[in-house]
């Protein structure tokens, strides 16, 4: 009885000491370490929910961008960090899912070097052409495709989330549209306005705006439902592909074996925020919707994505680097 005691004071202590290192989490600054440049929808939503996250804990969230090498500069970053929380990463389907396929090595574990805290926004990529191209919309250019080769679809690089929907929309359609890299998604759309490229794939917050003054003509979105921000797009799974659909995410994620009761904390901070009338108009704004999860439904997420994306580069032939 004695020892049964002992054993129920110890997880008592154990249980107080959860709540109290959640409660008192955190004591100090904060760094959100963004894989990519300023600009973009990573980096976009990483500056909004500092912003929020800030103001929620009295401590400073500040981001730091460290881009290069498709991600892995910040990812490895965040990977050997201490994981106290103090070190966050905001990252998408890119460094976390697609460069397991895409290099031969990585310097970390794209499952067991990180905890997955939430996702917080999906983004919708669509196809587009330029206005000399002549098609109406995406059927019509599917079989233009078909029945004239050497089309092309510019991309933000070999191996970008750009370059690896372009070749899901060739394997659901068997168009053989040839794939132009570029360095970033500019330099892509301005080849199109130019007609140096028969189409791009491009993320909706980078091209809505060429969308809506009538420089670019937008043709179908990738996800499988309506974006928002251009609700009069038909997808392309209502256009006869009803399989089709793909919205990669942004998420925050730690280094390995956070403290389960600081990742709860960050979670459920980042829940309310997604709620907040404010916060859903921004996302929707630059293009995005607001996803919500739980960590364990961002680690199965992140899984199944790992072994998605792995799947398109094999079928694509794309050699890993």
């Amino acid at each position: 009885m004695k020892m049964l005691k002992v054993g129920f004071a110890a997880a008592a202590l154990f249980c107080v000491a959860s709540v109290s290192v959640a409660q008192q989490y955190p004591q100090r600054d904060v760094r959100m370490i963004v894989p990519q440049t300023t600009g973009g929808a990573t980096d976009l939503l990483a500056r909004l929910f500092a912003e929020k996250l800030s103001q929620r804990w009295g401590r400073s969230v500040f981001v730091e961008n460290k881009a290069g090498a498709g991600g892995i500069i910040g990812a490895q970053f965040v990977a050997t960090a201490p994981n106290d929380g103090y070190t966050l990463l905001m990252s998408s389907d890119g460094p976390q899912a697609i460069n397991a396929s895409l290099y031969k090595s990585l310097p970390y574990d794209p499952i067991k070097d990180f905890t997955p805290i939430a996702t917080i926004g999906s983004v919708a990529f669509l196809i587009a052409t330029n206005n000399q191209l002549g098609v109406s919309d995406f059927p019509a250019l599917v079989k233009l495709a078909q029945s004239k080769p050497g089309l092309t679809f510019g991309s933000a690089g070999t191996g970008s989330l750009n370059h690896l929907i372009g070749e899901m929309i060739n394997q659901a359609t068997d168009m053989k549209l040839e794939h132009v890299p570029y360095k970033g998604a500019a330099p892509a759309l301005t080849d199109l306005l130019g007609n140096h490229v028969s189409t791009v794939v491009a993320s909706v917050p980078s091209i809505a705006q060429q969308v809506d003054n009538g420089s670019l003509k937008a043709l179908a979105v990738t996800s499988a439902a309506r974006s928002q921000r251009l609700p009069n797009l038909p997808t392309i799974s209502e256009l006869g592909y009803p399989q089709f659909g793909v919205s990669p995410w942004v998420g925050l994620l730690g280094p390995a074996n956070m403290p389960m009761e600081i990742v709860a904390k960050i979670s459920a901070d980042i829940a309310v925020i997604l709620k907040e009338p404010a916060v859903i108009a921004r996302i929707l704004s630059i293009g995005m919707e607001p996803l919500a999860t739980t960590p364990e439904q961002f680690k199965t997420l992140l899984a199944q994505d790992i072994e998605k994306w792995g799947r398109v580069v094999k079928k694509a032939n794309i050699a890993p680097q």
